[in-house]
């Protein structure tokens, strides 16, 4: 029996398109999630930006890896249906924490979120990968938007930074450039959500974001999750999320204490 916020088809789409929708994923969590991003912008950790990019405006604030320090992230993991569907959709029987990220434009931010795949930045390798992206405000046009079957293609995309565009590590031949899905007609997934709403996608999702033009804000929350096959790999340059002094080796699955299992079926 799959949770009851999902089907075989949700399932499906998942492992085929590498992206899908799941209303109502944190629908009792929102404003939970509103206090910590609240509580996060006022005491942003070590990781936060503020992306500023010459001759863009607005704000465009994200951080990561805050679940243990501010309680309202760790309360809406632990008591949204996330665990459970995450599981399913990964068709995994254990899942694992990875990290957290918020990501906050502001009325009148023009700066984009870049197109680019999570699993490169990453020191995890595997198949059963999950990203989740739920909205804190109605949103449209500033929405998430996928390449559909981007996750099964043979080479991965060259992690680039956002604010400087530069490569994020030297290009060792096994990364393609980064593409551009609109010109280069790739099926692109995007839907209007609500609050509470979540886009579960792939660690190797080609993705990104428009600006929000909006005079309302765009507060996002997301949560990234691994399962049975993910395995710690060593990339040709530095990770993001870093996790200084993690001390694992390649093949090893991640430490559980520092990335608890949610779930053990």
């Amino acid at each position: 029996m799959v949770h009851p916020l999902i089907t075989q088809d949700h399932i499906d789409q998942y492992q085929r398109d590498g992206v899908v929708l799941i209303r109502g994923l944190f629908a009792n969590q929102v404003e939970l999630l509103r206090a910590g991003v609240a509580e996060n912008m006022a005491a942003p950790g070590p990781y936060a930006s503020n992306n500023d990019k010459a001759g863009q405006s607005g704000r465009f604030f994200d951080d990561y890896c805050n679940w243990t320090r501010i309680p309202q992230f760790r309360e809406a993991i632990e008591t949204s249906p996330v665990a459970e569907v995450a599981a399913d959709l990964m068709g995994s029987g254990r899942v694992q924490m990875f990290h957290d990220h918020v990501l906050v434009k502001e009325p009148g931010t023009s700066m984009a979120t870049p197109w680019h795949q999570d699993g490169p930045y990453y020191f995890v390798e595997g198949a059963q990968t999950v990203s989740f992206w739920s909205p804190l405000d109605v949103v449209s046009e500033a929405t998430l938007r996928c390449v559909a079957g981007s996750h099964r293609w043979d080479k991965e995309v060259l992690p680039t930074r956002w604010v400087s565009e530069q490569d994020f590590f030297a290009d060792t031949g096994q990364y393609m450039p980064v593409p551009d899905p609109e010109a280069e007609g790739m099926p692109i997934v995007e839907y209007p959500m609500q609050p509470g709403d979540a886009v579960a996608f792939n660690f190797k999702t080609l993705h990104g974001a428009r600006g929000n033009t909006r005079t309302t804000r765009r507060r996002a929350f997301s949560l990234r999750l691994v399962g049975d096959d993910a395995r710690y790999v060593e990339r040709p340059g530095p990770t993001s999320p870093p996790f200084p002094g993690h001390d694992m080796v390649p093949g090893q699955r991640l430490r559980d204490d520092w990335f608890p299992v949610l779930l053990q079926r």
